[in-house]
C-alpha cells in the first residue's frame, strides 16, 4: 500500500530531528558515541574524550595531541541501578562557566574561572538515568556523576585512572590522617596498595595531579587503589555504602594538568567548588603565628605564665597570632582529660585579654571529640567567641567517611557563624573547602614538621602534590629540631614561602629565633596571603623554588634534595631591576647576600646538601638598600 506523502515527510522529518538530537552537540565528531570537550581559548588546554562503547563509558585526556590519561572506566553503582554498563546516549548540553571570585588565602586572592562544561545524559534499558558532567579548563579537567532521586544508596564507583605504565609517579601511601610521605615510582612499579588521592604523574602530555573537589557529607572521601604491574589507579571510597535520600551530585574527580609551572600555580580544585557561604568575611585575617607545641609541649600548654611569655615575643616581633596547643583545658593532674569546669576555671579569658592589649590574637587547640555533638558545639563555640578567641585548631578527625564529612559540614557552618577561623589537623586534605568556607585558613593532611622520618625528597615533592590543592599546615621553622629534620637552616626559612598556608605556624622556640636573627627578621617580613604565585624552577623529589608576591615584593623559597651545588634560578618575576636579598647557609650559620638583577636574569645561590634558601625581591631604585619594611 502506498504511504501518503504527508506521512512519509513527517517520518523523514522525525528521523532527521532524532539524528540531530544525537549528533548536533558533537558537531565536529564523526562517531556519535564519542564526545569531546576542551578548555576555552587556550592552545595548551587539555582535551577530554568520552567514549560509549557497547554500553560502557570511558574517558581519556590529552594535551597538544599527547596522552595525559589513557581511556579509563567511568561509572557508578547504586542499590537500584548499575550505571556502569548497558547505557544508551540521550542528549548533550554545553555551557561556559565564567566566574570571578576572591579568597582570603591561597596562591592568589583574585581568581578568574573559565571552563567549558558538557553534560552527557544516558539511560539504561530499564530507564535509569545518569548524567556525566565534564569540565575542562586551561589547567585541568574534571567529571562528576549526577543522579536523580530514588536510586538508593551508592555502593561504589567503577571510576579509575589509567596511566601509561612508564609514567613517573609521586605517590603518598594512604593514611586516614593523610600524613603519608611521598615517594617516586613509575605508574606500574608502585607497590600494590592504597594511595592518597593527590598523586602526581608525568606523561608525554605533561604533569597530572589527581585530586577531588566539592566533597561534603552527601558522599564519601576517595583514595586510590593500585595493583603493581599496571598503570591503573582505581577509586575506592571510604564507605562501602553511601547513604543518599535525594538527587545526588558526586564530588568532582579532578585531573590538574599542564606543564609543572601550570600545575603548581593551579587553583582548579577551588575553582570547581561552590561559591563562598560566608557573606561577611571581614573578620577573616590570614597571618603568621607563633605556635607553641614544638616550642614548649605539654608544660607550655598548661601554663598561663608560659603563654604570656609567648604572647610577649609575638608582640615584640609584630606577629599577629599566638597559638595555644593541647593541654589548656585539660585537668592539671590528668593529661588528655577535659576539665568539666573549663568554662569557669580556665585562664584562657585572661590570656586573650592580655594578648589583645598587645595586638596579638589567640588561636586555641581543641580535640574533635569535644566538638562531635551539637550540644558540645553549642557549649564550646559561643564561649570561645565570647572570650575573644580568633580561631580554633581542631585535631584528630582521622576519617573521610560520610559521618565525619557530615560533621565537617556542621562545624564549618558553626565556626563561620561564631567568627572563628579554622585550622584542621589530623584531617582531610583541601578539596575546594577554602573557596566555600573561607574561614578555613589551613589544613594539616601532610607529613609535616612534627614527623621525625621526613626526607629532603619528600619536602621537595610537597609543592607539586599536597600544596597544589590548598593551604598546608606543615609548621616550618623548628630550628631547634636539629637532627630530627632533614634540611638546613636556610631551607627551613625557605619553607615559609615554598609552602603556602593562610596561617603560617612558626614551630620554633623564641631562643632558636634569637640565635638566628636573619631567620627571625625574615619571619617578621613574610606574609600569609599572596597576590600571585609562580614556580621559578623545580622537579619533584629534587628541587622546588617558588616565588609569591605581596604588593610589589616577591618572596622566594627554595628547597633542595641531594648534594651541595650552586643553584641557578631564573628570576622570572617581571621586567625592571630588582634588589634581591637572600638568606643562605654559611660556614658559621645563616648569611645574607644582596645583589641587583634584571627580571629574567639568573639568580645564583650556593646551596648545601639538602639545603635551600629564602629571598625577598623588591623594585630597585638608586638608594634602595633593603627590601625589609
Amino acid at each position: 500500500m502506498a504511504v501518503p506523502i504527508r506521512t512519509a515527510a513527517a517520518a523523514l522529518c522525525a528521523g532527521l530531528v532524532a539524528a540531530l538530537l544525537t549528533t548536533a552537540p558533537a558537531r565536529a565528531e564523526q562517531n556519535e558515541h564519542v564526545w569531546s570537550v576542551s578548555g576555552p581559548q587556550h592552545k595548551a588546554a587539555p582535551r577530554v574524550q568520552v567514549t560509549l562503547d557497547d554500553g560502557t563509558l570511558s574517558l581519556e585526556v590529552s594535551r597538544a595531541g599527547r596522552t595525559v590519561i589513557q581511556p579509563s572506566p567511568v561509572g557508578i553503582v547504586t542499590e537500584q541501578a548499575d550505571l556502569s554498563r548497558d547505557l544508551s546516549f540521550l542528549h548533550r548540553k554545553d555551557r561556559l562557566v565564567d566566574e570571578r571570585y576572591r579568597t582570603k588565602s591561597g596562591k592568589r586572592l583574585d581568581r578568574r574561572v573559565r571552563m567549558n562544561e558538557t553534560r552527557l545524559s544516558f539511560a539504561t534499558a530499564t530507564g535509569a538515568r545518569l548524567d556525566l558532567v565534564v569540565r575542562a579548563s586551561a589547567d585541568g579537567v574534571a567529571y562528576r556523576y549526577v543522579l536523580p532521586a530514588g536510586y538508593g544508596d551508592v555502593l561504589g564507583e567503577t571510576s579509575a585512572f589509567d596511566l601509561p605504565p612508564d609514567a613517573s609517579a609521586w605517590l603518598g601511601t594512604y593514611r586516614v590522617d593523610n600524613e603519608g610521605q611521598f615517594a617516586q615510582y613509575t605508574a606500574a612499579t608502585a607497590p600494590t596498595g592504597e594511595y592518597s588521592d593527590q598523586a602526581l604523574f608525568a606523561t608525554d602530555g605533561g604533569y597530572t595531579l589527581l585530586a577531588e573537589s566539592d566533597l561534603t557529607g552527601t558522599y564519601s572521601g576517595a583514595r586510590l587503589v593500585h595493583d603493581k604491574g599496571t598503570g591503573t589507579y582505581r577509586i575506592k571510597l571510604a564507605d562501602g555504602r553511601i547513604h543518599t535520600d535525594g538527587p545526588l551530585a558526586t564530588p568532582w574527580r579532578v585531573m590538574v594538568t599542564g606543564d609543572l609551572a601550570t600545575v603548581t600555580r593551579s587553583t582548579f580544585t577551588d575553582d570547581l567548588a561552590p561559591a563562598s557561604k560566608v557573606a561577611d568575611t571581614s573578620w577573616i585575617r590570614p597571618g603568621t603565628v607563633l605556635w607553641t607545641w614544638l616550642a614548649g609541649g605539654k608544660e607550655a600548654g598548661q601554663s598561663l605564665t608560659a603563654q604570656k611569655a609567648y604572647v610577649d615575643y609575638a608582640a615584640e616581633r609584630n606577629w599577629p597570632y599566638e597559638a595555644v596547643d593541647a593541654g589548656w583545658y585539660f585537668k592539671a593532674d590528668e593529661w588528655d582529660t577535659t576539665d568539666p569546669n573549663w568554662q569557669t576555671d580556665s585562664w584562657m579569658p585572661e590570656l586573650v585579654d592580655y594578648a589583645r592589649a598587645k595586638g596579638v590574637g589567640i588561636i586555641v587547640w581543641i580535640h574533635q571529640r569535644d566538638l562531635d555533638t551539637p550540644e558540645e558545639r553549642a557549649q564550646w563555640l559561643p564561649t570561645l567567641e565570647r572570650w575573644g578567641v580568633k580561631g580554633v585548631k581542631i585535631d584528630f578527625m582521622n576519617s573521610e567517611a560520610q559521618p565525619m564529612l557530615r560533621w565537617y559540614d556542621a562545624i564549618l557552618a558553626e565556626t563561620a557563624a561564631h567568627h572563628l577561623m579554622v585550622d584542621f589537623h589530623g584531617s582531610t586534605i583541601p578539596k575546594g573547602i577554602q573557596r566555600t568556607w573561607p574561614q578555613v585558613m589551613t589544613l594539616e593532611g601532610v607529613a609535616g614538621e612534627e614527623k621525625r622520618t621526613n626526607t629532603a625528597a619528600h619536602l621537595t615533592t610537597l609543592p607539586f602534590t599536597r600544596n597544589v590543592i590548598g593551604s598546608m599546615d606543615f609548621t616550618p621553622g623548628a630550628f631547634q629540631r636539629v637532627g630530627l629534620r632533614p634540611n638546613s637552616d636556610a631551607a627551613e626559612v625557605g619553607l615559609t614561602v615554598a609552602y603556602e598556608s593562610g596561617q603560617q605556624m612558626f614551630a620554633g622556640t623564641p631562643e632558636s629565633y634569637d640565635e638566628r636573627p636573619l631567620a627571625r627578621a625574615y619571619f617578621d617580613q613574610v606574609p600569609a596571603a599572596w597576590d600571585d604565585t609562580r614556580l621559578l624552577t623545580g622537579r619533584p623529589g629534587q628541587e622546588a623554588v617558588l616565588a609569591r608576591r605581596s604588593g610589589d615584593r616577591w618572596f622566594l623559597g627554595g628547597v633542595y634534595a641531594g648534594t651541595a651545588r650552586t643553584a641557578e634560578v631564573p628570576l622570572t618575576i617581571g621586567p625592571g631591576r630588582w634588589l634581591v636579598e637572600t638568606v643562605e647557609d654559611g660556614a658559621d650559620g645563616l648569611v645574607r647576600n644582596r645583589q641587583v638583577l634584571r627580571g629574567g636574569d639568573t639568580l645564583g645561590v650556593d646551596v648545601m646538601a639538602n639545603g635551600g634558601f629564602a629571598a625577598i625581591a623588591c623594585p630597585w631604585r638608586p638608594g634602595t638598600s633593603s627590601c625589609h619594611r
